[in-house]
């Protein structure tokens, strides 16, 4: 297909969307974004993605997906503790639901009912913030050209996150109100409530750096993995010596 590359379009990721094709002939739009699940190549032309994601692309869904998880046992933990036998069954709620979540998400997004998905690549950092390249060729009026470069990359996350709060909203409620009886009523939900606030901070956080998220997931895990591991140490150790300290006080009150 020849395509006139001297009528290309400015700007970044401006591209001419494809209105009729008929063989090697084609019928182009005006400049502008390229429709979800479409890119520019070289010739400023909105191309169907038709990539698969890479791994370090899975490895990154992967990090997204379990922060809400992690988020979730925690505060489980925080706020059930030893109180109340309930916990072990909010973990594996929780677990089921970030599961199903990520599930549906999967079938839900190109091709529909497949847990694949197409993708078009990440090449550069600047593909995550394509709002912030609309071009001003008169430097007056801008060319709008905002599009999902990355797709799916940035907008299945948010779409996780929200069958995240639908399931939990109607799985986790009914689940606590049956067993959770050896926590107050105060206490009972305030799990969920925790899960009110970070799930759209997670959405925010997304919206915001998913870009930076992307390029430094490995070195968060790792700067994290040693904080957890040093506190963990630490606190060993204070259990430890308390008990060694408490121990000796026992034997001596024995003599």
């Amino acid at each position: 297909m020849a395509v006139d590359t001297g009528k290309t379009c400015i700007g970044l990721y401006c591209g001419k969307t494809v209105l009729f094709s008929n063989g090697s002939n084609e019928t182009f739009g005006e400049c502008g974004g390229c429709p979800r699940g479409q890119r520019t190549d070289s010739y400023s032309i909105c191309r169907q993605c038709m990539g698969t994601p890479v791994l370090y692309d899975w490895l990154y869904l992967g990090f997204m997906g379990l922060l809400p998880l992690i988020l979730h046992w925690f505060f489980i933990e925080w706020y059930s503790g030893k109180k109340s036998s309930s916990a072990f069954f909010q973990h594996i709620t929780a677990l089921l639901e970030c599961t199903v979540a990520a599930l549906i998400t999967l079938l839900v997004n190109d091709p529909v009912g497949y847990l694949h998905i197409r993708s078009c690549g990440v090449e550069k950092l600047s593909d995550w913030y394509t709002m912030l390249y609309n071009p001003s060729p008169d430097y007056v009026n801008t060319v709008h050209c905002t599009q999902e470069a990355v797709y799916p990359l940035y907008t299945i996350v948010f779409i996780y996150y929200a069958f995240c709060l639908v399931l939990m909203m109607l799985l986790r409620p009914l689940l606590i109100k049956k067993i959770a009886c050896g926590l107050g009523k105060s206490d009972r939900f305030k799990s969920i409530y925790a899960a009110l606030y970070f799930l759209p901070i997670l959405t925010v956080i997304q919206a915001v750096g998913g870009g930076l998220l992307y390029y430094a997931f490995p070195y968060i895990i790792l700067v994290l993995s040693l904080i957890t591991l040093a506190v963990y140490m630490s606190a060993s150790e204070i259990e430890v010596r308390l008990g060694s300290y408490y121990s000796r006080r026992l034997y001596f009150s024995t003599i």
